[in-house]
C-alpha cells in the first residue's frame, strides 16, 4: 500500500505538479484524426487538467489552443476555422496554430499591438490515427518505433473511451495479467469463427487450437515475471497446461502511461490511458495488424456500438450499475456485464472511485508487476524533479517493438521458444522487412 503522500504524487497530474511535470515530457494523445472529418474541424479538449481548444487549419495544420481568447477570455471552441487559423467570434482576433497572433480586426490599420500577443499553444502531429500533443518544456522526445507507428495506415486502427476515475488505476488494469482469468472468464467458450476479429481473448493461441478463454479459465494463478526494458517493463505470464507444454504470454508496459499487448494471432493493441484531468481518463488504443490491413469499418462499427458520441463516453457505466445482469453472472460471465471485457475492465476500476485509495489496499504476490510499476514511476518523478531525462525521452526512437507473444510451448524451454516465433512473425510481416524491428525487443 502506500501512503497518502504517495498516492496524491503519482496521481495528480495537473500544472505544476510532480508527476503532472512528468506526463508533460512526453506526447499525449489528444483527439482522434477522425474527429476532425467534418465540416468544422474543431474539438474542445481537456488534457491534464487544462481546458483547451484543437482545430486543424485549412492547410492540415493542428492547433492546440488555450481555451480562452487572449483578448478578454471568450470560450474560443467556439471560433471560427478560417484564414489560415481560428477567429474569435468576439472581436476577430485570429490566431494560428502556433498561438500567434495574426489580426485584431477592431484595432486601428497600421497596429503592430497583434505581435504582443500569443495565445498558449502546444504542438501536435498527427500519428496512426491519433492527434498527439506535447505540452512539456523544449523539444519534444522522438516518438519510440514502436510497431503501431512503423505500420502504415492500412494496417493500424485507433479508437478511444471515457473511464470515470484516474489515470493509474486505468493503466494499472492493463499490465496486470492475473486479473484476466476471473474478471473476463466465460464460462462456455465461443467457436473460433470470423465473428472473433477484433474482439480479445476470442481467438486461438499460437501451437495450439485452444481457445484463449479456456486457458484464463482453467489456470487461475499463473506465474508472473518482469525486466526492466528501455520502454518500461517487458511482463512474462506463464499458465502450465500440462509438464510438457505451458501457455505464455508476453506483454508490456511502455512508459509512462501505455501497454502493448497481443490481441491475437494476427493483432495487438498499443493503448495509452491519458488524463484528462485527476478524476477522468481516456483510453486511446491502436490495433495494429502485421500480415494483413485492418478491416477498419467492422472495428469501428463494433467499438461504436458500445459508446456514445461525440465524447466517445460509455454506455455502460455506474449510472446503470454496467449493465450488471445477475442471471448472466450465474450462468454466462463471471462478471454478469456482457461479453465485453473493456466493460468488466472499466467497472473494475471505476467502482474503486474516481481515484483509488490506495492506502487501504493489501497487495499480493500477484501485484508484482503493479508494484515494480510504481516504483518505476517514483523514480520518473525524482528524475524530473532533479533535471535527469525520464525513460523513454532522449533517444527514444531506437527503441523498437516490443515483442509481444500469446502462445503454447515447450515449458522446459520458453525463452528460446518465444523468441523464435516472435521473430518469425517479424520476418512474416512486410511493413517490418529490413527493419530492426525482426529481433524481439
Amino acid at each position: 500500500m502506500l501512503t497518502a503522500e504517495q498516492n496524491r504524487l503519482i496521481t495528480g497530474t495537473g500544472a505544476g505538479t510532480p508527476c503532472g511535470a512528468l506526463m508533460r515530457r512526453y506526447w499525449q494523445p489528444a483527439a482522434l484524426a477522425e474527429e476532425f472529418d467534418t465540416p468544422r474541424p474543431v474539438k474542445r479538449v481537456r488534457l491534464l487538467g487544462e481546458d483547451l481548444v484543437l482545430f486543424r487549419d485549412e492547410t492540415g495544420w493542428y492547433g492546440l489552443l488555450g481555451r480562452h481568447c487572449a483578448h478578454r477570455g471568450a470560450d474560443l471552441a467556439f471560433g471560427r476555422c478560417e484564414d489560415g487559423g481560428l477567429r474569435c467570434p468576439f472581436h476577430g482576433w485570429l490566431y494560428d496554430a502556433h498561438g500567434v497572433c495574426l489580426e485584431q480586426p477592431a484595432e486601428p490599420r497600421g497596429s503592430l499591438f497583434h505581435t504582443k500577443v500569443r495565445q498558449p499553444a502546444y504542438r501536435c502531429v498527427e500519428r496512426s490515427g491519433i492527434v498527439w500533443a506535447y505540452m512539456g518544456p523544449g523539444e519534444p522526445p522522438p516518438f519510440p518505433s514502436l510497431d503501431c507507428f512503423v505500420a502504415p495506415d492500412t494496417h493500424v486502427f485507433a479508437f478511444k473511451g471515457l473511464w470515470s476515475c484516474n489515470w493509474l488505476q486505468a493503466l494499472e488494469v492493463g499490465i496486470d495479467p492475473a486479473h484476466a482469468s476471473h474478471l473476463h472468464r466465460f464460462f462456455e467458450d465461443e467457436a473460433i469463427t470470423e465473428a472473433a476479429y477484433g474482439r480479445q481473448f476470442r481467438n486461438a493461441t499460437i501451437g495450439a487450437d485452444i481457445p484463449m478463454t479456456r486457458l484464463m479459465r482453467e489456470v487461475p494463478n499463473p506465474h508472473l515475471d518482469f525486466v526492466e526494458t528501455e520502454h518500461g517493463l517487458r511482463i512474462t505470464t506463464l499458465r502450465p497446461i500440462n509438464d510438457a507444454v505451458t501457455h505464455i504470454r508476453i506483454t508490456n508496459m511502455v512508459f509512462p502511461h501505455a501497454f502493448v499487448i497481443p490481441m491475437s494471432r494476427e493483432m495487438s493493441i498499443t493503448q495509452w490511458h491519458v488524463p484528462v484531468d485527476d478524476t477522468h481518463c481516456y483510453w486511446y488504443a491502436v490495433f495494429t495488424s502485421f500480415t494483413t490491413p485492418v478491416d477498419k469499418m467492422a472495428m469501428r462499427a463494433q467499438r461504436l456500438a458500445s459508446c456514445t458520441l461525440p465524447d466517445y463516453a460509455p454506455r455502460a457505466g455506474r449510472d446503470n450499475d454496467w449493465g450488471f445482469d445477475p442471471v448472466e453472472q450465474s450462468t454466462a460471465t463471471y462478471t454478469g456485464m456482457g461479453m465485453d471485457i473493456n466493460v468488466h475492465d472499466q467497472w473494475a476500476v471505476e467502482s474503486m472511485g474516481a481515484i483509488q485509495d490506495r492506502t487501504q489496499e493489501h497487495l499480493g504476490s500477484s501485484d508484482k508487476i503493479i508494484i515494480a510499476a510504481r516504483r518505476r514511476f517514483f523514480r520518473a518523478i525524482d528524475d524530473v524533479a532533479e533535471g535527469r531525462d525520464p525513460p523513454l525521452t532522449r533517444g527514444a526512437d531506437a527503441v523498437h517493438g516490443p515483442a509481444t507473444i500469446d502462445a503454447v510451448g515447450p515449458s522446459g524451454d520458453l525463452e528460446r521458444y518465444w523468441q523464435g516465433q516472435e521473430a518469425a512473425r517479424r520476418r512474416a510481416t512486410p511493413w517490418l522487412a529490413g527493419t530492426e524491428a525482426l529481433e524481439p525487443a
